[in-house]
């Protein structure tokens, strides 16, 4: 679960893998973005209709260790979605709403950055077909930047981000995109280096919201909600090392997702 402690052993041969699976991604659709900057208007996914009654929609949760949260990767309805906000989200969805026959996945894997997530998106995104798909990603690609991995720029983060989504809503159009903007507290090593981390970060979390703006996606300000709730407790209570949250943690996120998806797909409301 501590995505930000890299093996000191295999970071090279871990890194240069991982760089040239993203390189593939990239040249798979290459393509397809050029189609989109040709295009007067950016490719978008397509609005939902707010009267849509929801029955039997399909919510995917993808993203790092945050969205994860420990889950099992076999049908142990126990475990399946792992702890965290997203276990909270489906429960009371589940709850509030036995008839309409909603479906929930987790695909999270701690460590993800946004390249693990493209090598891995045909079989763990498009093909599950998600009617809601929920992302979470970032940390880490800050993270590995920090580190000294030059591949991980804020600028390398939006164009492999924006490459995704493109491939998503050109086989998924008619997907609700929501975008959870990354986050982040100064506790434990992060607040050592507060500086570096709050100014990277920032800079993907403008690249978050910009790309929400850019395909219709629902945004989810975590770092707002954090910071807010950073006045009434101290950070280690919501945080408690500055990257994965407590358990109220967890539960600020899940109000947070439905306060913004819900004034979306009202039929959740």
């Amino acid at each position: 679960m501590n995505d930000i402690k890299l093996d000191k052993i295999n970071i090279q041969s871990m890194e240069t893998m991982k760089f040239s699976k993203r390189r593939q991604f990239l040249q798979q659709i290459a393509s397809l973005g050029t189609i989109a900057s040709l295009s007067p208007n950016p490719l978008q996914a397509i609005a939902l209709d707010d009267t849509t009654n929801g029955n039997g929609y399909r919510f995917l949760f993808q993203g790092d260790s945050i969205t994860d949260g420990n889950r099992t990767r076999n049908q142990d309805w126990n475990h399946v979605m792992g702890h965290g906000y997203q276990y909270i989200v489906a429960s009371k969805l589940w709850y509030d709403f036995p008839k309409k026959d909603f479906q929930f996945f987790n695909r999270g894997i701690s460590g993800n950055r946004v390249p693990d997530l493209a090598a891995r998106w045909k079989t763990e995104a498009i093909e599950l077909k998600p009617d809601v798909l929920s992302i979470l990603i970032g940390v880490n690609d800050l993270s590995a930047y920090l580190k000294g991995n030059a591949h991980f720029t804020s600028e390398q983060y939006e164009q492999d981000y924006r490459a995704l989504l493109q491939q998503t809503i050109q086989q998924l159009p008619n997907v609700q995109l929501v975008i959870g903007e990354p986050f982040i507290l100064p506790v434990a090593n992060l607040k050592l280096r507060w500086e570096e981390y709050s100014t990277e970060m920032t800079k993907r979390q403008a690249i978050a919201k910009k790309l929400s703006e850019e395909f219709n996606a629902i945004f989810i300000p975590y770092q707002k909600a954090f910071d807010k709730a950073a006045t009434e407790a101290p950070a280690a209570y919501w945080i408690w090392d500055g990257v994965h949250p407590m358990p109220a943690g967890h539960e600020l996120m899940a109000r947070e997702w439905m306060k913004q998806v819900s004034k979306k797909l009202r039929f959740i409301r």
